[in-house]
């Protein structure tokens, strides 16, 4: 397929290289290097380098900002779901990177273009490559409308599921396991008893709820750990003597 010109780039998204090579460098796969024989053409893998650092630095800062009130493990939380592979691939697609990637023959065969690591490296690289010629805030203004725009999607169609369901997504993307849910306690008489539930990631309490069944109790400790970790939790409502009688451990 024919290779869009990085200007076409530059023109859709209000910038404005002074080094125009420097872009270009961006969109370039090791493979076509390898292929082009060419010592003078760099491939994007340094940028890549230097891309992740900014886009962890700006994105923790704008997160710091964002949510005053949130503590170290919920930042990091935030941050990690933001510039995962997946979701820098998915910030990659919408931006439609792939058609400006020079690749190798076999890289191309292979289906390079469309490849969520690829993607996610080009993605790293242009935010390199932004920052070498115009700097942090080149790069706060490209980065942080697709950020912000990307967190209030994945927000609002949060909102469509039950928290355990979205506990449940997000335990999974970060860490790579189930929650856990397990009745701690109950009282009331038969006709009107109210269950407790806890909720565990890696063995440590993240959130505890109580309701007439056992799955409103599990739903609103589920509610509990989302709202700790600043995702959208609309049902939860505090309950600090059920905190107090069984203590959250924190986030880190």
């Amino acid at each position: 397929m024919p290779i869009r010109d990085p200007s076409t780039f530059e023109q859709e998204h209000g910038l404005s290289f002074n080094n125009k090579q420097l872009l270009k460098t961006a969109f370039v796969h090791s493979s076509y290097v390898n292929e082009l024989g060419d010592s003078d053409q760099e491939d994007n893998e340094r940028l890549e380098f230097l891309g992740d650092s900014i886009l962890g630095f700006v994105v923790s800062e704008w997160l710091f900002c964002r949510y005053p009130n949130a503590r170290e493990g919920e930042l990091t939380s935030m941050r990690a779901a933001l510039v995962r592979r997946e979701a820098l691939a998915r910030f990659a697609r919408r931006l439609n990177l792939g058609d400006y990637l020079f690749l190798g023959h076999g890289e191309e065969e292979s289906g390079g273009r469309k490849r969520s690591a690829t993607l996610c490296a080009t993605f790293e690289a242009v935010v390199g490559a932004i920052y070498l010629d115009l700097g942090l805030e080149g790069v706060r203004g490209f980065l942080l409308p697709i950020v912000q725009a990307d967190m209030d999607r994945e927000s609002m169609a949060a909102l469509h599921k039950d928290p355990k369901s979205r506990l449940q997504e997000w335990s999974q993307s970060s860490h790579g396991v189930l929650p856990r849910y397990r009745q701690v306690d109950h009282a009331g008489p038969d006709h009107a008893k109210v269950f407790m539930f806890q909720v565990s990631i890696h063995d440590r309490r993240w959130g505890v709820g109580e309701g007439a069944s056992k799955q409103d109790a599990s739903q609103a400790a589920a509610a509990m750990a989302l709202h700790r970790l600043g995702l959208p939790a609309p049902e939860y409502l505090p309950n600090h003597g059920l905190e107090a009688r069984f203590p959250l451990e924190p986030l880190e």
